[in-house]
């Protein structure tokens, strides 16, 4: 068994790594010969392109919209339907739905809702006589960031949840019933047994969300009829290395883009990490 497995890692993972670390160093548009450049790519990146900072500043944010609001309200949810009743089960059957949804239907549903002339949410806003909140959402630069996050974590937190359930069901009751024996209110049992317990789920839940919000590419796709959003407000890195490779033809460049990507993620989750991970293990 651990040689298919092997096999299967070198064919799939391992050499299109090194191919792409390979396509990094050179000048190439896909079809004329490549021209070796050595590391020029990286530094035009880090030295020479205003656009990648601004990218990268949009994927941190992003990021750090869609891990905090995804986990906490995953978490929430998960506390709250943690035992098997009937009603739980159908409520998280409901808050699990949008996750069965393809990328590009729930880009459409929120698009429609986002919509700043017909959309439910301005009419909302409206209806209320909060006219200052009906806003252009996907179409100002101050806004479709956040509402793309918004709909990311409306997305993918039903997936979470279940997570954290299964996840939260592994605690030993015994240690709630000593903490009720201890007087402790429901919010001390939280914070004393159920977020320490949790927080291997935890580890896992934003590890999974930081990938899943640098690969938000479709949705983006979808829902700005674009892949940069109003002033590449909404340019994350798995849009703009799109741009590089398919409309300037730029495979050498994109190919660094992409190993700065993968590099930044491996450095969000390493912090994660460092800064949740060492709470766990004291």
């Amino acid at each position: 068994m651990g040689l298919p497995a092997l096999l299967l890692f070198l064919a799939f993972y391992l050499y299109p790594a090194l191919q792409n670390l390979q396509f990094a160093t050179r000048r190439w548009d896909g079809i004329t010969e490549p021209e070796f450049v050595g590391f020029r790519n990286f530094t035009n990146l880090l030295t020479n392109d205003d656009l990648f900072y601004k990218t990268l500043g949009n994927n941190l944010e992003f990021t750090f919209l869609v891990v905090i609001f995804q986990t906490i309200f995953a978490l929430l949810f998960a506390v709250y339907l943690v035992n098997n009743s009937k009603v739980n089960i159908a409520l998280r059957t409901l808050y699990f739905f949008p996750t069965i949804l393809s990328s590009v239907s729930v880009g459409m549903i929120w698009l429609f809702l986002y919509d700043p002339n017909f959309g439910a949410l301005n009419l909302f806003f409206n209806k209320l006589g909060l006219n200052s909140f009906a806003l252009n959402w996907l179409g100002d630069e101050k806004s479709a960031l956040y509402a793309i996050a918004f709909t990311q974590v409306w997305f993918h937190t039903g997936q979470m949840m279940v997570v954290y359930i299964a996840g939260l069901q592994q605690i030993p009751k015994e240690l709630y019933e000593a903490a009720e024996v201890d007087g402790a209110s429901r919010w001390k049992q939280f914070r004393n047994v159920t977020w320490p317990m949790a927080m291997p789920t935890t580890l896992v839940v934003m590890a999974y969300t930081t990938i899943q919000s640098f690969r938000a590419f479709d949705l983006i796709m979808v829902m700005t009829n674009s892949t940069a959003g109003p002033n590449n407000s909404t340019n994350i890195f798995s849009t703009l290395i799109y741009l590089t490779l398919f409309n300037e033809l730029r495979l050498g460049y994109a190919a660094a883009q992409t190993i700065f990507m993968v590099i930044v993620m491996i450095l969000i989750t390493w912090l994660q990490r460092q800064t949740f991970g060492k709470r766990y293990e004291k």
